[in-house]
């Protein structure tokens, strides 16, 4: 069961509440990297957050010199964290048609601040219900990543904003037997749909076994060329795997998002840790985005960790943020509300941080794949030396 106990708005608010001045610029400054300049968040966007109750954060990251000979490529990404909305016992289609609601409310306000391309959490149109063990009623939310009405929903808000949409669903393959995936769709700022990616790694920890619904992906690492970027599409549990965002990098990523469902007992103390790292390794920008709240279902389910029976599984900490490949990052979204974090970047930092660091330039492709095909072999043998 979820602890009564309150839980804690976020660590920068701890940590406003209990260190002033220097003392906490410098705690800043080791834990991001820098403290950076925020950005003016337009009247019109303030408003709908106080009547819609979601916070809005918004800052902006520099390179490290002026270039002579390239311009700026200057974008604005925004991440998007929620509740579910109605009791998980409501029909779907109710549930779905709030969230749609909801997060429309909040896609308007990163309109006003002049957002371009936005990602939402892991699946955000439902309860996060895929480790339940319950097929029915759950199966029934899978659709269309092509036409189906989250889809539908999404392309009316890419072209009435001019943005791109990265959208999360539970995908039903139609035409490959009815297979169920978890999928991420991207929509373009034209409203057409540009692509989408499968879940290349399913959990199989604790509650979150998910297996039960979907299988690993079959698309591979691909990459979308957008009007304002290349991204890709790191989903959940793929964060826990660094050649997963290796092959992103490889690909040609720019911006990596990694839409999530993740509970605090399970991967708080990893998260401000996996996606800032994934920037740093691999030279691009990445977003961490994670859902909020405690989402109770009607039918007690089983961990099969000895744990007793329960309804819930456990507090969804939200905590999103955006990380740059030369460490510096966003605080995090509250943990305990809704809201919309902005960032404005300028893609010429990723060459800028690459062609510093080396990172790119050192690194054995050679090397490693002679090692990983020999890994790969049924009689494969560690390279373990020990003293005669």
């Amino acid at each position: 069961m979820a602890s009564s106990k309150p839980e804690t708005e976020s660590l920068e608010k701890l940590l406003e509440k209990n260190v002033t001045g220097e003392d906490l610029a410098e705690i800043k400054r080791i834990l991001y990297g820098k403290e950076l300049p925020t950005l003016k968040i337009p009247d019109e966007a303030q408003k709908l957050a106080e009547k819609h109750d979601f916070e809005i954060q918004a800052y902006k990251f520099g390179t490290i010199f002026n270039e002579q000979l390239r311009t700026p490529r200057i974008v604005r990404v925004g991440l998007i964290q929620t509740h579910i909305v109605r009791p998980t016992t409501d029909p779907l289609k109710e549930q779905r048609e709030a969230i749609f609601d909801r997060v429309a409310k909040i896609v308007e306000a990163a309109a006003y601040c002049g957002v371009n391309v936005i990602c939402f959490q892991e699946l955000w149109p439902y309860p996060f219900a895929f480790c339940t063990r319950e097929k029915q009623p759950w199966c029934e939310l899978a659709e269309s990543a092509e036409d189906g009405p989250t889809t539908q929903f999404v392309q009316k808000l890419c072209r009435q904003y001019n943005m791109v949409i990265v959208s999360s669903i539970l995908e039903r393959a139609e035409n490959l037997e009815d297979v169920l995936w978890n999928t991420t769709v991207v929509v373009s700022n034209s409203g057409r749909v540009l692509g989408k990616h499968r879940k290349n790694h399913i959990p199989r920890i604790g509650d979150f076994n998910e297996s039960h619904y979907y299988m690993e992906g079959d698309t591979g690492h691909p990459v979308f060329q957008t009007q304002f970027g290349r991204i890709a599409i790191n989903i959940c549990f793929g964060r826990h795997h660094p050649l997963n965002w290796l092959m992103f990098g490889v690909n040609g990523a720019e911006i990596v998002f990694n839409p999530s469902a993740t509970v605090a007992p399970l991967s708080e103390p990893l998260w401000g840790i996996e996606a800032r790292n994934a920037a740093i390794a691999n030279g691009y920008f990445t977003a961490a985005i994670n859902r909020v709240g405690v989402e109770t279902f009607p039918n007690e389910f089983s961990t099969g960790d000895g744990l007793p029976p329960h309804r819930d599984l456990k507090y969804f900490y939200g905590s999103s943020y955006l990380a740059a490949p030369d460490g510096t990052r966003t605080p995090g979204l509250s943990r305990v509300r809704d809201g919309l974090l902005v960032s404005e970047i300028d893609l010429n930092l990723n060459r800028q941080v690459r062609d510093y660091t080396c990172f790119q330039m050192t690194q054995r492709f050679d090397l490693y794949a002679d090692s990983l095909a020999k890994v790969a072999q049924p009689d494969y043998k560690p390279q373990i030396i020990k003293e005669n």
